[in-house]
């Protein structure tokens, strides 16, 4: 059975029995506790806890998932995947553990084929009520108690969890050893995983409670069912991954099945190409953090691995098309976004292939130094430097080691990676403030937004939180962030920042300074009580700031005609990957492999206006996510979006989903000013931009500088001002031509002076002096002189300046004497202790600076003695 006929059968089951069929959410989570989405449940977190109350009471979907704990293992087995397809059933509330088995044990021997005595089932040790339904479809022996580790669920985080029971397939004894799968789990192979989701976990993943509803969360890995009823043996050799491997030979001439080095390198470059290419569409870029720091990772190590099966051209855009056409109909989201994915994965593997060439001429220098010392140990440290920085996966270190005769240090790689695992897993976990907020949300439920028609509503305060933690009051001086039952404040969303303004009670006031999405449905006001005090249940009236709300808007109606211009004149391609919407001012963010010119930007920023000026209504209304789609609107990367959208339609030339605010008429935004453009990544450019009354300000400051630049320069006209103050610096140049000619001449007659000047000792010719200017000045004089004795044999400069702070002091030596074991610094080192400093340098030229500049005529005075010491030991 295909892959996509498993995915359909999957989802159909379900959809017959009162499921709703909810697509896959994107692989970027709306929860901050978590990098990447890693489960089908992710998107149905807030059901779970209450925050949110469930659309329906039962679902299923096909969830695209990802796991970075897996990456270092890819390759390594049949079975471990980043990317996977997770299919799966949930209940809120409605059905719990007896109907949630039933249906698995019908669809896994009906709907799939499974013949019952291939499977087995776990529960958790203490789940006897678990236990007892299977023995309804199992006999005894094949149902396992295992413990915490193995038959309980949870993200890795706090949130929901529960005990669990797992469904396994025996594939049969050439797969391993026979006993369950406690003795092997490559031959018992997991397939489901039954979630009875009823309890909630802390951040040491402990029980901390019960949830509201007792739910079920299951899930099936597509690649896993595929692998068993298609009966190959392993993941790569389904119709989900082989196509890419075939991908991965065709590009390299190596046959999987080759040997264990080939093949690893194989899966791993399907495996890779593919997980890619999902993240790239789903708005993720490469970068050295967060979940662009996973993606760059794995691309580096597509490459990599790539080079080492002997491929030294690029692979990722064939990965990627093959990518789109296995996955396309499925995923639609691939097919409308290939092209940035090519542009950025093409990007991005051909900067590190320029980043591989430098690490490899690292990796050399590393090598020398190790033998140098004696060792045979290549340090622990600079591997993990490689595999960091420069994305060499550790068995490309230690191959290239053993070919130098050294073995990696691999213990101390392994600390400094433990390490580094552990900073990543405190970064994802979710602190203390966003559990105080959770359990606000879940007893205030979600938050009515009004303030796209108002600016102030009557409100109740639902729920104040202080540092993590509820409150009954909070007073005057206290942080705090409040949730109300209804809203003016938009929270920060889609690029726009947070609405500002002023939350009233009869005993208080609350200065509002940042408005945010919280958990489930709610918003979160921040901000501090600026007078008596406020109480959680209180009347309250919310006023936005009218001012800043109106200059946001403005910027993101900006933004909206800026983005259309931009695909007007560069193409398709260049779409929205990112922006910040703030008072005035905005910053957009745009997939292109180029800079723009001089003459395209003021085109960009000239049409841009020229649409501005049309005066054209801005329309907001809601509809249908498919019917908004169907008339061309585009959406953002990375925003959740559900069955019901909001669009905004500027003109009828701009149609975009959003729920920022926005101006009535683009004629509102008035001015739009470029500032800048500049490259922020592979394939990323950024546009900064002011609009409105900023813009004009803007426009003033610079004209009036134009203005003071004219009058300086003695232009009537300011347009004059440019060509005169061209003249201006040609004549300069030419002063300064001038200027270095006569000082050059002054030199040269100061240098024959000093020459004149000179004593002999012990038959050597040596100039000493102290002089005026600064040590560039210094280090010339004394490099000419040694130049002008330099033709007679041995010889020594040593000069000498100061200031009020320090002395300083420059010699230089010619050849002869260098030749004589007489260099600079030992010619120096006597006068610069006695400034109070050291000499340091080149054999030919020294230099010393001390804090002592009275000293300075006592230092020169001793370096004919000096010199004379040092031909005499010579």
């Amino acid at each position: 059975m295909e892959g996509s006929r498993i995915r359909r059968r999957f989802l159909d089951f379900f959809a017959e029995r009162e499921h709703q069929v909810v697509p896959s959410s994107s692989l970027i989570p709306n929860d901050p506790s978590l990098l990447l989405t890693t489960a089908g449940m992710v998107q149905f977190k807030p059901f779970f806890l209450g925050e949110q109350p469930p659309s329906y009471p039962r679902a299923t979907s096909c969830q695209k998932a990802f796991r970075t704990t897996d990456i270092d293992l890819v390759g390594e087995t049949d079975r471990h995947l980043t990317l996977f397809e997770m299919l799966g059933n949930f209940s809120f509330g409605d059905y719990f553990k007896e109907e949630a088995v039933a249906f698995a044990w019908q669809l896994v021997t009906e709907g799939f084929g499974v013949e019952p005595d291939r499977l087995w089932a776990t529960v958790f040790e203490s789940d006897d009520e678990a236990e007892a339904i299977w023995k309804e479809h199992l006999p005894p022996d094949r149902i396992v108690r295992r413990g915490k580790k193995d038959n309980f669920w949870s993200m890795g985080v706090a949130g929901p969890c529960g005990p669990c029971s797992e469904i396994y397939v025996d594939r049969g004894p050439e797969h391993g050893a026979e006993g369950g799968p406690e003795v092997d789990e490559d031959r018992y192979l997991e397939i489901w995983n039954l979630v009875f989701m009823q309890n909630e976990c802390d951040a040491a993943i402990e029980v901390a409670g019960d949830l509201p509803t007792k739910n079920i969360d299951t899930g099936m890995g597509l690649e896993r069912m595929a692998l068993v009823l298609q009966g190959v043996g392993s993941a790569f050799e389904t119709d989900l991954l082989r196509p890419l491997l075939d991908e991965a030979e065709r590009l390299s001439g190596r046959r999987y099945g080759e040997d264990g080095e080939t093949d690893r390198s194989l899966r791993i470059v399907a495996e890779h190409g593919r997980a890619t290419a999902f993240l790239i569409a789903d708005g993720v870029v490469p970068s050295n953090e967060g979940r662009g720091y996973v993606l760059r990772r794995m691309l580096r190590r597509v490459v990599s691995h790539a080079r080492r099966l002997g491929v030294h051209e690029d692979v990722t855009p064939a990965l990627v098309e093959r990518t789109v056409e296995l996955f396309g109909e499925a995923y639609p989201d691939l097919v409308e976004r290939k092209a940035f994915v090519l542009q950025v994965a093409t990007s991005e593997e051909e900067h590190f292939g320029r980043t591989l060439r430098q690490g490899l001429t690292l990796f050399e220098e590393e090598v020398e130094r190790a033998k140098g010392a004696g060792s045979s140990t290549f340090p622990g440290e600079a591997a993990f430097l490689y595999h960091d920085t420069y994305g060499f996966p550790i068995e490309l270190t230690q191959e290239l080691a053993r070919e130098a005769g050294l073995q990696v240090d691999t213990e101390r790689f392994e600390l400094l990676m433990g390490e580094q695992r552990t900073r990543a897993r405190e970064a994802a976990k979710g602190g203390p403030e966003e559990r105080g907020l959770g359990e606000a949300a879940r007893e205030a439920g979600s938050t009515e937004f009004v303030g796209y028609a108002h600016p102030r509503a009557e409100a109740r305060l639902v729920a104040v939180v202080t540092g993590g933690e509820r409150r009954e009051t909070a007073t005057e001086g206290e942080r705090v962030e409040v949730l109300l039952d209804r809203t003016p404040f938009y929270a920060e969303g889609g690029g726009q920042v947070g609405d500002a303004g002023v939350i009233k009670t009869g005993s208080g006031e609350i200065r509002i300074e940042d408005t945010v999405a919280g958990p489930g449905a709610t918003i979160v006001h921040r901000g501090v009580v600026t007078s008596g005090e406020v109480r959680a249940g209180q009347e309250a009236e919310a006023e936005i700031d009218g001012a800043r709300r109106e200059a946001t808007a403005r910027s993101h109606t900006g933004t909206h005609v800026l983005h259309w211009t931009v695909r007007d004149l560069l193409g398709d391609h260049a779409r929205q990957a990112g922006s910040l919407v703030a008072p005035g001012r905005l910053r957009f963010d745009f997939t292109h492999f180029e800079g723009l010119s001089r003459d395209l930007l003021e085109e960009v920023e000239g049409r841009a206006n020229v649409r501005l000026a049309e005066d054209a209504p801005v329309r907001a209304y809601e509809t249908t996510l498919d019917f908004a789609k169907s008339q061309g609107a585009i959406a953002l990367f990375g925003e959740k979006y559900g069955d019901m959208v909001r669009v905004v339609e500027v003109g009828d030339y701009s149609i975009e989903l959003c729920g920022g605010t926005h101006v009535g008429r683009t004629g509102q935004v008035a001015l739009f000013l470029v500032q800048s453009e500049g490259s922020i990544g592979s394939g990323l450019r950024r546009i900064e931009a002011l609009v409105g009354p900023d813009a004009l300000e803007h426009v003033n400051r610079e004209r009036r500088l134009l203005e003071e630049v004219a009058e300086i320069l003695g232009a009537g006209d300011p347009r004059q001002a440019p060509d005169r103050a061209r003249r201006a610096m040609a004549h300069l140049k030419e002063l300064e031509n001038e200027l270095g000619s006569l000082r050059a001449k002054e030199r040269g007659e100061q240098g024959g002076e000093l020459l004149a000047s000179a004593t002999a000792v012990a038959g050597v010719p040596l100039v000493v002096a102290e002089l005026g200017g600064d040590a560039g000045a210094l280090r010339e004089m004394a490099l000419q002189l040694r130049g002008r004795l330099e033709p007679d044999g041995p010889g020594a400069v040593v000069l000498g300046t100061r200031d009020e702070k320090k002395a300083t002091l420059v010699a230089a030596v010619t050849k002869g004497l260098i030749e004589r074991g007489v260099t600079a610094p030992r010619l120096l080192e006597e006068a610069a202790a006695t400034v109070g400093g050291g000499a340091g340098g080149k054999d030919h030229l020294a230099f010393a600076g001390g804090g002592k500049p009275d000293a300075l005529a006592a230092a020169l005075s001793g370096v004919p003695g000096r010199l004379e010491v040092l031909l005499r030991d010579a």
